[in-house]
C-alpha cells in the first residue's frame, strides 16, 4: 500500500504529524504533499523541525489568494502529483481549501479518499471551512470520525458506510509534543517574567478579524478580562489578525502582545494557563484535552463536546459576554472527561486502512 499524506496548514501538520509516525513505524510507503496553503512550505519548516518529521516530498507553493484561485492551483497541483506518485489512498484532514481540493483530485483519478477528522459541523454554510469539510465528507471513501456524536451527523447526511470512530489525531499529537515540548521548549523564561496565573488568547478566523466591530470585541473583551479578573493576558497575534489590527486603527490595552509562536512553544503556554480565550477550533480540543478552561470567542463551534463536557462556553464577540464567560471558567474545576479518544487514532486509522488492503 502506497499512502499519500497531505498537508496546507500548520493545524493539518500537527495532526497528521501522529499518522506520518505511525506510517514510518511500520515501514509504509508514503510521500508528503504539502501545498503551501499557509503562505510557503518554508514558513512551515519549523513545525517539521519543531514536530521531527521528515520534509514534504512535494511543494506546491501555492501561496495566499482567494477562494477560488487558492484551491484552483491545489487541485491541479495535487492531480500532477497524485499522477506522478500512483498512492493507493490520499489522507487529508479537517477543513481547509487544501481537504477539499485534494480530495476532488484524488476523487476524480479514481484514487480512494481518507477525510481524517470527518463529521464535524459547525451548520453555518457562510463558513468557507464548512463548505470544505462538507465537500471532503462526501466524496470520501473512509471517514474517520473522532466521536460518535461527529458519526451520527454523518449518519444524518445519509452517509453510513465506510464511517469509523476513531477518536482525534489530536489527543495524539498533543501527547507526543508534550514530551518532545519537555526537551526543547523555553519559552515561559524566554518571554522573561510572566505570571504564574496567565490568560492565553488567540484570534485569527476571518470572521472575526476581517470585521472592525467583531475584532474590536475580542481586543476589548480580552482587556476587560485582563482588568477585571486582575491576570495577565498573553496573546501571540496571527500575521493577518496584526494586519487588520493596524488597517483598523484598534489596539488591545492592557494586553501583552507578543509575535507567533511555534507549536511547541505553544503547547508550554497552553498547559500552563489559567484559562484560553480563542476563536480557533484546534485550540478548543487542545485546551479540553489539557484540561485548561476555554472561552471561544465564536458564535458556533465544530466542536460541541467541548461544551457539552463542560471544557469550553462559547461567548461570541461581545466584551461584556467575553468577561462573564472567563469569569464562569477561570473558576471551573478541571475535571471533565476528554471526549477525543485515548491517543491512538493514528493507530486506528492505519490498522483500517490495511485491513481494507487485505480484504
Amino acid at each position: 500500500m502506497k499512502i499519500g499524506i497531505v498537508l496546507g496548514t500548520r493545524p493539518e501538520i500537527i495532526k497528521m504529524a501522529p499518522v506520518i509516525r505511525e506510517c514510518q513505524r511500520r515501514h509504509i510507503d508514503h510521500f508528503l504533499l504539502h501545498t503551501g496553503q499557509h503562505y510557503s512550505y518554508s514558513l512551515d519548516k519549523i513545525f517539521f523541525d519543531e514536530l521531527e518529521l521528515p520534509d514534504a516530498q512535494h511543494n506546491l507553493e501555492v501561496g495566499s489568494g482567494s477562494h477560488g484561485v487558492q484551491t484552483g492551483k491545489i487541485l491541479a497541483g495535487s492531480e500532477r502529483v497524485f499522477l506522478e506518485e500512483r498512492p493507493d489512498v490520499v489522507l487529508v484532514q479537517g477543513d481547509t481549501n487544501t481537504v477539499m481540493a485534494a480530495a476532488l483530485a484524488a476523487t476524480k483519478l479514481g484514487i480512494k479518499v481518507g477525510h481524517v477528522e470527518a463529521g464535524l459541523r459547525s451548520f453555518d454554510r457562510t463558513m468557507p471551512e464548512e463548505v470544505n469539510r462538507v465537500i471532503a465528507d462526501h466524496t470520501s471513501n473512509y471517514l474517520f470520525a473522532p466521536t460518535e456524536a461527529s458519526r451520527r451527523l454523518l449518519q444524518n447526511e445519509g452517509i453510513v458506510s465506510c464511517v469509523h470512530v476513531t477518536g482525534n489525531t489530536i489527543v495524539d499529537a498533543a501527547f507526543q509534543a508534550k514530551e518532545i515540548a519537555a526537551r526543547r521548549s523555553n519559552i515561559l523564561s524566554h518571554l522573561g517574567p510572566v505570571s504564574s496565573h496567565y490568560i492565553l488568547a488567540t484570534a485569527h478566523r476571518a470572521e472575526n478579524v476581517d470585521v472592525k466591530e467583531r475584532l474590536q470585541g475580542v481586543l476589548r473583551g480580552m482587556s476587560s478580562v485582563s482588568e477585571i479578573l486582575g491576570m495577565e493576558v498573553l496573546f501571540p497575534v496571527h500575521p493577518r489578525t496584526r494586519a487588520r489590527m493596524e488597517h483598523f486603527g484598534l489596539e488591545a490595552r492592557g494586553v501583552r502582545m507578543i509575535d507567533p509562536v511555534g507549536f511547541l512553544d505553544f503547547l508550554q503556554l497552553e498547559s500552563n494557563a489559567r484559562l484560553v480565550l480563542t476563536d480557533s477550533g484546534g485550540v478548543q480540543e487542545e485546551a479540553c484535552i489539557l484540561r485548561v478552561p476555554c472561552v471561544t470567542l465564536r458564535d458556533n463551534t465544530e466542536r460541541p463536546e467541548t461544551i457539552e463536557v463542560g471544557a469550553n462556553v462559547l461567548a461570541g464577540t461581545a466584551p461584556q459576554r467575553i468577561l462573564d464567560a472567563a469569569k464562569q471558567m477561570v473558576e471551573r474545576e478541571r475535571d471533565w472527561i476528554n471526549p477525543f479518544g485515548d491517543g491512538h487514532a493514528s493507530r486506528r486509522i492505519i490498522d483500517i486502512l490495511l485491513e481494507d488492503v487485505k480484504q
